[in-house]
């Protein structure tokens, strides 16, 4: 059995990226968070409806001496208890990058096979498929002897589940003076940091210890790319057309590592 399995993925702009997966252990101890969460809303609701369904029945029953009333109230029970354990997973993962509480805790998150943001398609593929993975272990079967610890609801919706990165304060690169000054500004901004992913962190990162190494052309090229898929993540509209690509990605790097700190 393997610990610590790592992958790379080679990005459109030949950045090789490299992933640690989530192993059985942090997998295993975030769903048992997210269980215990789930379980405290489920029996919150259904303590909730018993008491609703009983006066609709009793009120039912009195008007129009009818009991099957109190079938239908069983049938909704079942389905919104349904809706509340696929869909606590499926509303966190969309909405939290891939995590949910559990995860989050565990410090995992859910991908895409290529290190990207999970839809909503494969969060609800991966949601439905839970049930089947959780009967007699076979999740953890395929996680523990699988090469890149999937379980079925992985193998099926195309994700993986990594452990997140961590950032560090210091740079092994040096960063201008007007990136500084422009970090101040980005995170004045409309910006929205939260949306990039320690991937596209890790890219920016990539780039700017390598353009050294780099021609004046492909570091012109690469830049201007980065600078642009970057805007968009982040949903940032205006900026300067004087702030060179360069400039832009040194102050995204300081102003992703002030947003998480």
């Amino acid at each position: 059995m393997h610990f610590f399995n790592r992958i790379t993925h080679q990005t459109p702009e030949s950045v090789e990226l490299e992933f640690t997966l989530a192993g059985i252990g942090s997998r295993a101890w975030a769903l048992l968070i997210d269980y215990h969460i789930l379980t405290f809303l489920i029996v919150g609701f259904l303590f909730i409806w018993s008491f609703i369904a009983y006066q609709v029945v009793e009120f039912w029953q009195r008007i129009f001496r009818n009991t099957d009333v109190g079938l239908w109230m069983l049938a909704i029970a079942f389905l919104v208890t349904f809706f509340l354990y696929t869909g606590y997973f499926v509303l966190f993962e969309t909405l939290w990058q891939g995590q949910t509480p559990g995860k989050r805790f565990a410090k995992i998150r859910v991908v895409r096979d290529d290190g990207r943001l999970v839809s909503i398609q494969q969060a609800i593929l991966r949601s439905l498929l839970r049930p089947f993975d959780d009967i007699l272990f076979l999740g953890a079967f395929l996680i523990m002897f699988g090469q890149r610890e999937k379980r079925l609801g992985d193998l099926v919706a195309g994700t993986i589940v990594i452990q997140t990165e961590t950032s560090h304060t210091s740079a092994s690169f040096p960063i201008s003076d007007a990136a500084h000054d422009l970090m101040s500004q980005l995170l004045q901004s409309e910006a929205d940091f939260s949306q990039l992913l320690p991937d596209d962190f890790a890219v920016i990162r990539e780039y700017l210890q390598r353009r050294k190494v780099m021609s004046k052309q492909a570091k012109e090229q690469l830049s201007l790319e980065l600078a642009k898929q970057t805007k968009k993540i982040v949903a940032l509209e205006k900026l300067s057309q004087a702030v060179k690509p360069d400039t832009f990605l040194e102050a995204v790097y300081l102003a992703y590592q002030h947003d998480r700190q």
